[in-house]
This record gives structure tokens, C-alpha cells and sequence, in this order.
């Protein structure tokens, strides 16, 4: 189906002063024209729109049967095919390699290309077409002959210099695409990375000869210039653009019904070209038969005249003209088409989508190609782009159908705010009913939720809340959530989330909003009776369905909410749980909550609040993906470690104790027996940092720390202090490094020798109590001093567990030379009896 349209897409014309009736004709590069007569060409300059002059003219050896122009390198190079139908008994199409299975071959001809380019022409294969036309509806041969065909290459050019310049002269091809014209029908397929029909033009009469450019199919009949609109840039523009019909992009389809913009009357139309923005016609006049001239009587009845014979006058001699037809510029066009579209604006149909969708592609596609476009004028069509963006989005946010979601795209790429696109509206009362249609309610609703750096006026807000609690009050509370919805007053807010409580639309993200609202109005009891009303695990799903009632963006920075900021001090743990909820359903990311926090402690990034700790924590509870859980061992032995380091408390109390986080969760280990008897050793140790010191001395005795990579970090925990030293103890131990571990204690804490080793000198490791232990422990019992009663104790229970552990023979090759035999002989006798008794 073609849709026609009475539009003037063609502005002045020139006639071309020839001095032979031209044969064969075509446009060149820079503004040239070559006209064809027998055995001469004539060139011409047109330049400007009022202008046609003689350039120079040339002769050839032989008549100009074909005329073709191609840039250096009626190759951009335009070819068209005459030849008699052949009436088949079937159609038949083959598309892309299976058009080989044609059996017909095709020989190329280098004429005229040098030897060393030959090499870069090749010959592919794009589309087999047998026709078989209904001949019942044709009447001569005439009718079903084949013409004009041609291909038409878009290139994605460069960018642009401020004049207008390409930067760059290479052009990459973006896509092809194949024209060919019955006289009645014409088709275009596009040819690229797959061969597929794109349009069928059914004209209106015969046509003699049709010629596609980007913006336009030009078709002329006998008496007739017909403009068609062709769709190349929309398919153009899908293969340039990824982000094409997505919620960011949209283009009008190719499927589109064919659009007919001008019918132009000129008599005895005969050929036609083109080139760049001109249309050039050859016109030919039929010669009409002059009759025969009376004979009056009184000469019949001469007799001087009987003899004369009466001379038939010559056949007249047939009138032609060349024209230059010049397209007006495709924002000119624009123009008549938006306001042509505003007749069918009113009954909101498909015409006007249709007609505003033409319009769009000609800017689009005198967009595609740059390098024709005078300075400036890029500009004006880029307005002209977004300005049809804007239409398109009118037109679907007005119509509620399958495609409403459209408006979504078009408004974006028009560059609209949202307060713009609301001013646009027609707000008109149907039946004493407001009406919103579902294009309107999708692209308010997505722009609200992508965090836009824009906030409504109370009034728009007030109709934006209005429109949803009309058309989808279940999205009334996301609304109220939005950053945008900043300036709503918070009564009218809450006069709508009771109404969708009385209506039967209560739901827990209704009384989080209600709480939320509440707190901007002041009145603490109703926020503290919402949020009694439901358990947390509750809240935190409905914080889940909802996250920006605790954390919003503007200007892409993490801004907590007023709501957040009253949980922080009245119940931290829901707000943790809440976060924790949201990274966990992929709702916020890492990063994001770990700024969200320190935001809102009002920290900077050097410092980290307690309530980050407490989040971390939690994280690790929650058991999330083992990828993260060395990045969170890491966080929190970094803050651990650097509050006992720096002998800093927590801002606030923690969540969770060592004892909480051993009982909750299987990577805080139980804190290995020794080490409490270390700590308990020193009476001087502050009872502010336990926690920090006791989750730390936990986190390493997990079985999932990665001890290697804390080890660089200890270096600000001091050894010189009983927690610092059981920490570095630990981290050692881990490593087994058990002599060093036995060294130190012995010399700093020598009650925790025994625990230790009872603790980790066990199988492979259980040698040590004799090679390592029992010497250190003789030798400084030799040396006496302070620790003389601790080292003996020590030396009596290594001495129960070595004479359990070897043979008498053994025991005694490991006891000191010079160590008094009453003071071992206990030992010695049960190491004697020990094989009896088993």
C-alpha cells in the first residue's frame, strides 16, 4: 500500500541549453552534468540554483551509447539494465550464495583499470529474481519489461571539522542496497550481511524509468514525477548503532508503509538522473499530425491549377527540453512535513506517526552522509532531528497501543526534560474521567526511575503522583521514592498512600513510604506506629523492592536518605540488614554500599565508621560468593588492626560481639585455648578494644583466612603489647612456624608454653615437645631468675607427655648430661613400667 501525500519536495528548475537533442545524459561530482547527442557531449556547470552554464563540450569516435560518471576511487557508480521479460512458468528468488544456483554466469571486463588494481575486483553473488507476472493484467510486451537497475552504497563518514570537513577521506561502506523497477512495481532489497526485501513501491500508472537516492525514489511516468520516501537510513541505522530500538534508541521501521510525497506534472517525460541534490528530466513533446489545408473552391475551379499537385505540409518536428530540478533542502521539507502531520494530529491515528516517521528519516539520512552538508547546516538538521524525536514521543505517548513504549526512546534522543515533556501534554477531561494513556505512564515512569538529575515543581509533581494513582496506583509509592518527586508536599503525599490503604492497595513498601513521608512532615509517632507494624525481616524486603527509600543518587553520587539517616540512630541493625539485603539481590554493589555508609556517618574516606564494620561483618555471616570473602578478610583485619594499632574505639557499639560472629558463622573460628591464657596475662590490657582484639584473634583462627596475605599489614600492631604479640603468635602459628611461636612465649609469657604446645605440637609436629621444648626449657631453668618456677612447672608437664610419648631408651637419650637423676626419676620409672602396663 502507498500512502500519498501532496508535498513540494521539489524547489526551482533550470533548463539546460543544448544545442542537440540529447541521447544519453548523467550528473557528475562537482556539479557537472554531461549530455550525450550522436557522436558529442556536452558538459555543463550547475551551480547554485538559478544557474545552468556551458562548461566545454568534446567530440567521440563513435555514438555515445551509455554514459556513467564514478568519483576517483534519463565507486558510487550507478549502472542500469534493459532487457526483455521473459514470462516464467513460477517465481523465483535466491537470495545471497544460494543466487549461484541460478546457472547464469557473469564474466568481468577490466577495461580502462590498470594492471595492478585488476586484482582488487571480485564478483559476488547478491540476488536471483524470475518473475512470472499475472499477464491477464497487462496488455503489450511493454508492460513487463525490466528497468532501472541500480545499487546504492551509505557510508559511515568521519567525524566533522568546525567547517564542515571531514577529518578523515576514508569512508567505510555501512550498508547496500538494490533497486530494480517493473513498470508498475519496483523493489529494494538490502544486500549487506544478509539479503532481505525492504519495500515494494506500487506506482500509480506505467513508468518509464525510476532512479533511488538516499533520501528519495524518483519515478517518472509519461507525464508524471513521482517522490517516493525510501527507508535506507533507518536500515543504515540500525547496523551503525547498537543501542537501536532499545529504551536509550529508536528508528521507524522499514516495514512502514511505502510514502508517496509528490505527483509532479510534466508533459512527454522521457529519462531522468540524478545527482547530489538534483533532479535532472528529459522532456519530448509527441509531434501531432498537422492536417491537410482546405482548397478553397475558386482555386478547384482554376483551370491554371488542374496540373499542380497539392504539397502535404511536413511532419512536425518534436519539442524536447533537459530540466534541472532541484530538491529543496531536506530541512525545508522537514518543515512542510510536521506541519502537514498536524492535520491528523487531533483523531490520533497512524497517519500522523506515519507522516512524522517520514520526516524523521529525511533528516536521519541527510544526517548518514556529512560530507554533503554546508557549513552550519548540520546544526539545523540536528535541531530538526531532535525536534522530530519530540513529536514522535507526542504521538506515542498519545496512543495506547503495542508500540506506546516508544515514547520512551524518542523523547531521550529530543533531549526533553521531563518538566518539558509534562508541558506538552493536553491535561483534557474525557467523560468527566482523566485519561492517561500507557505511552505517557511508561516513559514517566522509566524516567523516574533512572535517579535523573532533575526535580519536578511541586505542581508537576502533585499531576505526576495524580496520573499514577489514576492509571497504576500500585506504582504510587516507586513515585514518591524518586529523587525527582523531591518537591512534592509531603500532605499530598500521604493523602494518596491512605487512599491506596483504604482502596486495598496496602502492601509493606506502602507503610515504609508512609513512614518515609512521615518523617518529612515531622511527626515522629506516625513514623514510630508504621514502623512497628511489621517485622523487620518484613521491612527488609520491602527496603529490597524499593532501595532508594534508604539510598538515592544525584549527580551520580550516593545520597542517603532522610529515612536512612533516622535508622542510623534508632535502629542501625535494620538498616544494615536492609543494605545487606539489597547488594545481596543485586540491588546496590560493593563500592556503592561501602560509600553509602561512610556517607552517611558523615566520614571521609580515610576513616571508616563502625556501621561499615558492622555491614562487613555481616556480609561474612551471610555467607556470600567466596570471590569476595578474601577482599572482606581483608577489610576487616585492615580496620581491626588499625584501631588497636592506633588505640582508636569504635564511634559506636558494634552489632555483633566476637562471641555473636563465633556462634553465627563458621569463617570466625573459636579462639584457640592458649591465647586466652596469654591475654589474661597481661592486667594492664584495655577493656575498649577486646572486641576488635578478640575478632581479629577469631578471623585468624577460621579455617578460610588467607594468613600469607595479612602478614605485610601486622606491622603496626606492635609486639611490644600482649595483643599485638598474640596476634603476631597466631599469624605465625598458622604459618607453622612452631619453634620461633616456642621461642617467644617461652621468653615472654611462659604460662602459655604448655596450652600452646598441647594446642599445636601435634603429629607430624609432636617431636618438638623433645628436640625443641624440653632443651629450651632445661637450659633456662639452668640460668634461673624470675621465671624459675614458671620453667620448672612447664618442664614437669613436658617431662609427663615426652615419657608417655618415647621408649626408656629414648627418653634418656634426650635428657640434659647434667641433669640430676632424683629429679628425673619419677619419669624414668614410669617410662620403665609404661610397656608392662600396656
Amino acid at each position: 500500500m502507498v500512502q500519498l501525500y501532496n508535498l513540494h519536495p521539489f524547489g526551482s528548475q533550470q533548463v539546460v541549453p543544448c544545442k542537440l537533442e540529447p541521447e544519453r545524459f548523467c550528473g557528475g561530482g562537482r556539479d557537472a552534468l554531461f549530455v550525450a547527442a550522436g557522436c558529442k557531449v556536452e558538459a555543463f556547470t550547475v551551480a547554485g540554483q538559478e544557474l545552468c552554464q556551458p562548461r566545454c563540450a568534446f567530440s567521440t569516435l563513435g555514438r555515445v551509447l551509455r554514459l556513467a560518471y564514478s568519483e576517483a576511487g534519463i565507486s558510487n557508480e550507478i549502472s542500469q539494465l534493459e532487457s526483455d521479460f521473459v514470462i516464467c512458468q513460477k517465481p523465483l528468488e535466491l537470495l545471497g550464495e544460494k543466487s549461484e544456483q541460478s546457472g547464469l554466469s557473469v564474466t568481468l571486463e577490466s577495461t580502462g583499470l590498470a594492471d595492478e588494481k585488476r586484482k582488487y575486483s571480485h564478483f559476488q553473488h547478491l540476488l536471483y529474481r524470475r518473475f512470472a507476472p499475472d499477464i491477464s493484467s497487462y496488455g503489450l510486451s511493454d508492460d513487463i519489461k525490466l528497468h532501472s537497475l541500480q545499487l546504492l552504497p551509505i557510508y559511515q563518514t568521519g567525524p566533522l571539522t568546525s567547517d564542515g570537513k571531514n577529518l578523515s577521506q576514508e569512508k567505510e561502506l555501512l550498508s547496500l542496497f538494490c533497486f530494480f523497477s517493473l513498470p508498475h512495481v519496483g523493489y529494494l532489497y538490502m544486500v549487506v550481511k544478509s539479503v532481505e526485501l525492504m519495500s515494494v513501491y506500487q506506482y500509480p500508472e506505467k513508468s518509464q524509468q525510476a532512479v533511488l537516492t538516499p533520501q528519495f525514489l524518483h519515478v517518472i511516468t509519461s507525464n508524471n514525477l513521482q517522490c517516493f520516501t525510501v527507508r535506507c537510513s533507518a536500515a543504515a541505522a540500525r547496523e551503525e548503532d547498537p543501542y537501536m530500538d532499545t529504551t536509550l534508541k529508536a528508528c521507524p521501521p522499514v516495514s512502514m508503509d511505502v510514502c508517496a510525497l509528490r505527483i509532479q506534472l510534466f508533459i512527454g517525460l522521457k529519462a531522468i538522473c540524478h545527482f547530489k541534490n538534483h533532479i535532472i528530466l528529459l522532456t519530448k513533446a509527441d509531434p501531432e499530425t498537422i492536417p491537410e489545408r482546405r482548397t478553397s473552391p475558386k482555386r478547384l475551379l482554376s483551370r491554371k491549377d488542374t496540373g499542380v499537385k497539392i504539397k502535404i505540409p511536413p511532419v512536425a518536428e518534436a519539442g524536447w527540453n533537459l530540466y534541472i530540478v532541484n530538491t529543496i533542502s531536506p530541512v525545508q521539507l522537514y518543515k512542510e512535513m510536521i506541519d502537514y502531520s498536524n492535520t491528523y494530529k487531533t483523531a490520533k491515528t497512524q497517519s500522523c506517526i506515519h507522516l512524522l516517521s517520514e520526516a524523521h528519516l529525511l533528516v536521519r539520512a541527510a544526517l548518514m552522509d556529512a560530507s554533503q552538508l554546508e557549513p552550519g547546516e548540520k546544526a539545523e538538521l540536528l535541531e530538526a532531528f531532535k525536534e522530530s524525536c519530540g513529536h514522535l514521543g507526542d504521538c506515542y505517548s498519545r496512543l495506547d497501543s503495542q508500540h506506546s513504549h516508544l515514547t520512551l526512546p524518542y523523547y531521550k534522543m529530543s533531549g526533553l526534560s521531563m518538566a518539558e515533556v509534562l508541558g506538552r501534554m493536553d491535561w483534557t477531561v474525557e467523560d468527566g474521567l482523566q485519561k492517561y494513556e500507557k505511552g505517557l505512564i511508561f516513559y514517566i515512569n522509566h524516567s523516574l526511575y533512572e535517579n535523573l538529575d532533575e526535580e519536578l515543581s511541586e505542581e508537576l509533581a502533585a499531576k505526576v503522583v495524580q496520573m499514577f494513582y489514576v492509571a497504576e496506583p500500585k506504582q504510587v509509592p516507586h513515585i514518591l521514592c524518586s529523587p525527582s518527586m523531591k518537591n512534592i508536599n509531603p500532605l499530598t503525599a500521604m493523602s494518596y498512600l491512605r487512599k491506596l490503604d483504604t482502596s486495598g492497595f496496602s502492601s509493606i513498601l506502602v507503610t515504609l513510604t508512609k513512614a518515609a513521608v512521615a518523617l518529612k512532615m515531622g511527626d515522629l509517632d506516625m513514623h514510630r506506629n508504621e514502623m512497628k507494624s511489621h517485622s523487620e525481616m518484613k521491612f527488609v524486603c520491602g527496603f529490597i523492592l524499593e532501595p532508594r527509600l534508604l539510598i538515592q543518587q544525584k549527580k551520580g553520587q550516593i545520597v542517603p536518605t532522610e529515612l536512612a539517616l533516622h535508622l542510623k540512630e534508632t535502629q542501625p541493625g535494620l538498616l544494615v540488614a536492609s543494605v545487606l539485603g539489597l547488594q545481596k539481590n543485586n540491588k546496590i554493589g560493593i563500592e556503592e554500599a561501602d560509600s553509602f555508609f561512610k556517607v552517611l556517618c558523615a566520614k571521609d574516606e580515610d576513616t571508616t565508621p563502625q556501621l561499615l564494620v558492622d555491614f562487613w561483618e555481616a556480609q561474612i555471616v551471610a555467607c556470600l560468593p567466596d570471590v569476595l570473602l578474601q577482599e572482606l578478610f581483608f577489610k576487616l583485619t585492615s580496620q581491626y588492626i588499625w584501631r588497636l594499632s592506633k588505640r582508636q574505639p569504635p564511634d559506636t557499639t558494634p552489632l555483633r560481639t566476637s562471641e555473636d560472629l563465633i556462634n553465627a558463622c563458621s569463617h570466625y573460628g573459636l579462639i584457640f585455648p592458649w591465647v586466652h591464657i596469654l591475654i589474661s596475662s597481661d592486667s594492664s590490657a584495655d577493656k575498649n578494644y577486646t572486641e576488635d582484639l578478640s575478632k581479629l584473634q577469631s578471623l585468624v583462627c577460621g579455617p578460610s583466612f588467607d594468613i600469607a596475605s595479612i602478614i605485610p599489614f601486622l606491622e603496626p600492631l606492635s609486639e611490644d603489647t600482649i595483643a599485638g604479640l598474640s596476634v603476631h603468635v597466631l599469624c605465625r602459628t598458622r604459618l607453622k612456624e612452631y619453634e620461633q611461636c616456642i621461642d617467644i612465649l617461652l621468653e615472654r609469657c611462659p604460662e602459655a608454653v604448655i596450652p600452646y604446645a598441647n594446642h599445636e605440637l601435634k603429629e607430624e609436629n609432636r617431636t618438638l615437645w623433645w628436640k625443641k621444648l624440653l632443651p629450651e626449657l632445661c637450659q633456662r631453668i639452668k640460668c634461673g631468675g624470675e621465671k624459675y618456677q614458671l620453667y620448672l612447672s612447664s618442664l614437669k608437664e613436658t617431662l609427663s607427655i615426652v615419657a608417655v610419648e618415647l621408649e626408656l631408651k629414648d627418653f634418656m637419650n634426650v635428657l640434659p648430661e647434667d641433669g640430676t637423676a632424683a629429679f628425673f626419676l619419677p619419669y624414668l620409672l614410669y617410662c620403665s613400667r609404661k610397656k608392662s602396663l600396656t
